[in-house]
């Protein structure tokens, strides 16, 4: 399993805004991963994903190395940020923006 871990440690170095979602973007399998998505695009950042659905191993070890057990997992400059509730109440107070834009920024 140390290889699934190195490849979520890689995800989450390498992009600064990162959605472990179910589906994607374009097509949420999921209305919780559907919330997330729209609130992140609303931030008019780009943001890279991981569908975990088509990745049964991440899947399995992100709420591990997360201690986090749900998904949608937001993850901005390295840090997990949270899932659904926490999203949507940062977008609707305003620091999501301002979180994803000093991220895409650096």
């Amino acid at each position: 399993m140390s290889s699934t871990l190195d490849t979520i440690k890689d995800q989450i170095s390498n992009n600064p805004i990162l959605l472990y979602m179910k589906g994607n973007p374009q097509m949420p399998q999921c209305g919780f991963s559907s919330q997330a998505v729209q609130a992140l695009m609303a931030c008019e950042e780009k943001f890279a994903f991981v569908n975990i659905l088509d990745n049964p191993d991440i899947r399995a070890e992100l709420p591990k190395f997360a201690n986090w057990p749900t998904f949608p997992q937001l993850w901005v400059g390295g840090e997990l940020v949270g899932g659904c509730d926490i999203i949507i109440e940062m977008y609707q107070s305003g620091e999501l923006k301002t979180l994803v834009s000093e991220a895409a920024a650096s």
